[in-house]
């Protein structure tokens, strides 16, 4: 994919970054209001379930029984700095590929949403499971699936030849 203009890359970073944000919270926040905590609400069948589940650790519950300190140190303060780092990179980087781009910015937008969460409630708002046959996710979140869309771009980056230093 060809390299956009500085001016062009950082506009639509920004923008990136700032939907998965919004629609991330607003999301949250629609599920605290409506969703009982723990409810179990087929959407698709029980393919697609709707739910309201606070996790206080990280991903499928790793670290909920962490000191507190610790956890803010791990869990708001590393996710912060390795941000921050991020998008200081990206946004001073010159002629970065596009997809490289959009895959930084979601995982920026993510980890942004679910950092949120994290200072402002002290717990992440899950919500969503996928049940196909014997296979289960966890219960994730739209920061969580704007975070994995950009992971697996890396990694189809990565496999078609692509240097990711920023």
């Amino acid at each position: 994919m060809s390299k956009p203009s500085r001016y062009f890359s950082k506009i639509w970073i920004i923008i990136i970054v700032l939907m998965t944000v919004g629609c991330d919270q607003a999301s949250k926040e629609l599920t605290r209001q409506k969703v009982a905590p723990q409810s179990f609400i087929p959407v698709i069948e029980n393919h697609l379930i709707l739910t309201n589940v606070e996790n206080t650790g990280a991903m499928l519950g790793f670290g909920q029984d962490f000191h507190p300190i610790v956890k803010k140190i791990i869990f708001q303060g590393l996710p912060l700095l390795v941000l921050i780092i991020m998008l200081f990179r990206i946004m001073t980087k010159q002629n970065l590929d596009t997809l490289l781009l959009v895959a930084f910015a979601f995982v920026i937008g993510g980890g942004l949403g679910n950092l949120i969460d994290r200072i402002a409630h002290g717990s992440v708002t899950d919500f969503f499971q996928l049940r196909l046959g014997f296979l289960r996710t966890g219960i994730f979140n739209i920061a969580d699936v704007a975070v994995t869309t950009g992971v697996l771009l890396l990694l189809f980056l990565i496999f078609r030849g692509k240097k990711l230093a920023i």
